[in-house]
Formats: C-alpha cells, sequence, structure tokens
C-alpha cells in the first residue's frame, strides 16, 4: 500500500510517540487510525463510513468502507440492497452492516496535514487524560520538582511528567525561589480544565508537616504513631498532635528524634517555623492543656453544648497561653477544635463574685426573700429560678437553716414567679400574632414562640421552613478567627440536636414528611424472623 511512511517506520514512530509522551501504544495506533480514516473521507466523500485497521504487529494498513443493509436503497456511498448484501453474506439482514475492503489510496499534502492534526490533538488528549489520572490519585502526597519559572509571585514546578503550581498564599511567608530551584510540596487539588489538568501544591497546608514527619519518623509511616491533627501559623509556628498506639514508644519522643534531629529536619525544610509536639488525648481537656503548652493550666471549664472552652491560668501565665497576637490560642484552638477562652485566676475570680451576686439578686426579686436567704440559695449551686421550681422539694430543705415548710414556700414563689412571666410571654405571643398551633410542636415554650414572633415566624409552615443555623445560629472561622452569627432563639438555652428536633417535629405537623415507620419488635434467640410481603 502507498503510504508516506512504510509499515516499519509507522510502528516505529507509534513506540516513539508512546515513549516520548508515557501514553499506551495502543492509544497512539488508534489514533493514527483515526486521522487515515478521516484522510480516507476527503478522498471518497465524507458521507462515506470509512474504517481504518493498522496491524500493530505488522504495520499493515486495511481499508474498509463500511455499507448498512436495507431494503430500500437509496444512497450507493451508505448503503447496500439486501439482495446484494446476501450475496456477500447469506446470513446479512436489514440494519447490518457490510464491510468492503477499499483500494490503496496516496495521501496528498492537504489530507496528511490534516492526518497529522488529528493523531497531534488525539496524543494530546490522551496524555492529559495519563497525567490527570497520575497526579489525581497522587492528592495527599509530597512530590519533588524544580522551579521552571516563576509568574506573578506564583512558582509554577516542573514534575517531570507535568507542570504543577505553587500560588503566592500556599507559600511560606519569606520563603524565595529561583529558576531551577528544587522544591517539595504537597498536591491538595487536580482539576481538568480547558487547557489541561491544573495540578496546585502547597507548602502552608497543615497535612504538608504532617507527610514531612511521616517521611523523617519510621514510626509514622508504619502507623505506629499517628497524627491526629496539625495547626500552623505557616513560617512562624506550629502544633501538631500525635498517639503511639504502642504503650513502650513515646510518640513525642519518636517525633523529636536523638537531640532533635528528626524535628529539626521538619524544621529546616519549613524555613525555621517552629513546632510544638503535643501528646493526644481522648479527653478533651486533657488535650486542649496539652495544646496550650508551654503555659501552665490551673482549671478548665468544659460546655459541651457550645463547642466552648474556659481555661483559667495564673496571672503569669497569662501572656505565655495567649501568645503573640493571639498565636498560642489560636493554634491550641485549631488543633483541639475548640473555642477557647482564657483567663486569669483573679478574672476568673471576679466573674465568679458577680455571678454569685447576679443571682442574689435574682432570686431576691423574684421570690421576695432577703439576702441571706437568696446566698443560701446561690451558694447551693442553683443558677436560675426554674431549678429551683423544679427540683424536689427535699433538695431545698437540706440546705442549712431550711425546713421542708420553708423549701415548699420557697418552690411555690417560684411557680408564681414562672407562671406570671408564662402569662406575659403569652400576650406578648398573641399580641405578635403566633398562632396557637405553634404551641402543639414538641420542644416550643412560649418563650420560644416569643421570639420567632418577633422575627416573623408565626405558623407551623413558617417554623417547618426553617433551618437549624436559623433558630441557634452557627459559627464561622475566617483567618484562623471564629465569627459567631446568632440565631433567632438567642438567649435560650437550646442545644443544636433540640432545634433539629424541633424542626422535624414541624414538618411532621406541617405533612412535609411522614413519620417513620415504628421498630420491629426484636425476636427472640433461636426464634426466626418473618415479614409479609
Amino acid at each position: 500500500m502507498a503510504v508516506s511512511a512504510n509499515r516499519l517506520e509507522l510502528l516505529q514512530i507509534a513506540d516513539a510517540v508512546a515513549r516520548e509522551k508515557v501514553i499506551d501504544r495502543k492509544i497512539v495506533l488508534a489514533a493514527m487510525e483515526d486521522a487515515i480514516q478521516k484522510a480516507a473521507r476527503s478522498r471518497y466523500g465524507s458521507e462515506t463510513e470509512v474504517r481504518a485497521e493498522i496491524n500493530p504487529r505488522t504495520g499493515e494498513i486495511k481499508l474498509q468502507r463500511l455499507l448498512q443493509v436495507v431494503e430500500d436503497f437509496e444512497s450507493p456511498a451508505t448503503q447496500i440492497p439486501l439482495a446484494d448484501a446476501r450475496l456477500k453474506n447469506p446470513d446479512a439482514a436489514v440494519g447490518d452492516f457490510i464491510a468492503e475492503p477499499l483500494p490503496p489510496m496516496d495521501f496528498g499534502r492537504i489530507a496528511a496535514q490534516s492526518a497529522k492534526q488529528v493523531i497531534v490533538q488525539k496524543v494530546r488528549e490522551a496524555e492529559r487524560d495519563r497525567q490527570y489520572d497520575e497526579f489525581h490519585d497522587r492528592i495527599g502526597e509530597i512530590v519533588n520538582g524544580s522551579v521552571k519559572r516563576i509568574e506573578y509571585g506564583n512558582v509554577i514546578v516542573d514534575l517531570g511528567r507535568g507542570e504543577a503550581i505553587i500560588r503566592r498564599d500556599e507559600l511560606i511567608p519569606r520563603e524565595a525561589f529561583r529558576n531551577a530551584d528544587r522544591v517539595r510540596a504537597y498536591v491538595y487539588d487536580v482539576r481538568r480544565e480547558q487547557r489541561g489538568p491544573q495540578i496546585f501544591l502547597s507548602r502552608t497546608h497543615p497535612q504538608f508537616m504532617a507527610k514531612l514527619f511521616a517521611q523523617e519518623v519510621p514510626e509514622i509511616y508504619d502507623g505506629i504513631i499517628e497524627v491526629k491533627s496539625v495547626a500552623r501559623d505557616p513560617g512562624s509556628r506550629a502544633k501538631i498532635a500525635v498517639i503511639s498506639r504502642d504503650s513502650s514508644i513515646d510518640p513525642v519522643g519518636a517525633c523529636v528524634g536523638m537531640r532533635g534531629s528528626r524535628v529539626q529536619a521538619v524544621v529546616q525544610e519549613l524555613q525555621g517555623e517552629k513546632i510544638d509536639i503535643i501528646p493526644w488525648s481522648n479527653d478533651a481537656a486533657t488535650f486542649i492543656v496539652n495544646a496550650l503548652q508551654p503555659a501552665e493550666v490551673a482549671k478548665v471549664v468544659l460546655d459541651e453544648d457550645a463547642g466552648r472552652i474556659e481555661v483559667v491560668v495564673p496571672d503569669d501565665q497569662l501572656s505565655l497561653a495567649i501568645g503573640r497576637r493571639g498565636q498560642n490560642v489560636r493554634l491550641a484552638s485549631q488543633l483541639t477544635g475548640w473555642d477557647i477562652d482564657i483567663m486569669t485566676e483573679a478574672e476568673e475570680s471576679e466573674r465568679r463574685q458577680k455571678e454569685f451576686h447576679e443571682r442574689t439578686q435574682l432570686f431576691m426579686a423574684a421570690l421576695d426573700v432577703d439576702e441571706v436567704v437568696a446566698q443560701l440559695l446561690a451558694t447551693e449551686g442553683f443558677g436560675s429560678v426554674d431549678e429551683l421550681a423544679y427540683v424536689g422539694v427535699d433538695e431545698i430543705a437540706r440546705i442549712e437553716g431550711f425546713d421542708e415548710e420553708t423549701a415548699e414556700e420557697i418552690q411555690s414563689r417560684a411557680n408564681a414567679y414562672l407562671g406570671a412571666i408564662e402569662a406575659a410571654q403569652d400576650a406578648e405571643r398573641r399580641e405578635l400574632g403566633v398562632a396557637d398551633e405553634l404551641r402543639q410542636v414538641p420542644g416550643v415554650t412560649t418563650a420560644m414562640m416569643v421570639a420567632l414572633g418577633k422575627d416573623g415566624i408565626k405558623t407551623i409552615e413558617d417554623l417547618a421552613g426553617c433551618a437549624t443555623d436559623d433558630l441557634v445560629g452557627w459559627n464561622e472561622r475566617k483567618n484562623g478567627e471564629v465569627e459567631k452569627h446568632a440565631g433567632i432563639l438567642l438567649g435560650i438555652e437550646l442545644s443544636r440536636a433540640e432545634a433539629e428536633a424541633i424542626i422535624m417535629a414541624a414538618r411532621l405537623a406541617a405533612g412535609w414528611i411522614t413519620a417513620l415507620p415504628e421498630p420491629t419488635e426484636t425476636v427472640e434467640e433461636g426464634e426466626a424472623a418473618s415479614a409479609e410481603l
């Protein structure tokens, strides 16, 4: 067959392209077949269905024309009558295709140029697919490369089989690269784009530090020590929490290494970033105390519902606990996932005295008792009138100087006070136009109805359309700082789980959803369960 390259050269070209572009040889041969088909159509007509096959061992090119078997013959270029088709293949039926061999053809200059474009395009697409698949599987790994060029502060890295980019905000502050510099970075994203796959690297990502430790500490690589969390202020300071699965191995000591050799290798790679290695603990309070090192902690008060923790430190440890520009407490918060409030022992004592005074004044006003009685109630840990109203009378009677009659009188006054508040809130609720039916939703109180009414939520349908964040608010972390957004029920003690249950109950009452079926009874052991279909 007369072609611009003989059969041997054709296979050699395919092999060379496959090696150079690191793609499968079959893909290159398929691209050549497509190119030959396109060139053949320009010769025999664009409506002609041409199929080209290249023998992968001999390089022989076979051209065929596909004709559809039809009864009503119209186009000789694409169709063949059923009678003629059965002469070639006795089993032919309407709708089948008959392949007719085409004579050898010479590729003209234009056809050859067109074929070349097809091959180049197909090979480029295959190369992009190969590159995307290769690096997409390496997301979460550290790669090595050399700086190819720098564009507007972004570093373009040559990875050998592709190019990647480290954007300015993913570089450690004050580090500078020049062309041909070696660089290590973390692959955090690979995207398909019009110009080809884009590989994004980072040297500020928290997991970059974790992976560096895995390279330097064999125990982490082997899974004996696990990195639980990492918090970084890139180029300045970082905290990393580790735990050992083997009680005989100290996770902190293993990460530090002999005379600090292991941690120093990581510090040098991160341009001198100071690293605090923290032992991870399943107990939140212990973990937070560890995370605030090197500061000493006197007391920890945990509020799991609010996701906050109060840490009390000695007066001389306050600046150390907070750190320069709040760095230490900010990193500890990122590491543990808790919002941390730090106060001195003097500030905590002042706050406790203030809370004690406020509770005393509340009891004096609400229960019409003298200061001594109010102080006794506050001292015993009662924080609100509700607690006095719903607690057992015997618990109030246990207070020194109280008897059962006094306890009953205090509880009676507490109930009367709460009843007056309830009546006032109910009147306000009616004035706001909040529907009575809203009270039927489990968990909704009169105080909630007033707060909802002030925000325009007056019916079950209105409440059903709310989200949990609408009711209790949400936290948003920006630049390491937690920004709080208040909910409609601000000031009313309500957990996210309770808010979600209220919304789901409202949707059920509004008919938006149907109740889940009751769970079936547990089958006695040894008995077979049967169900009717």
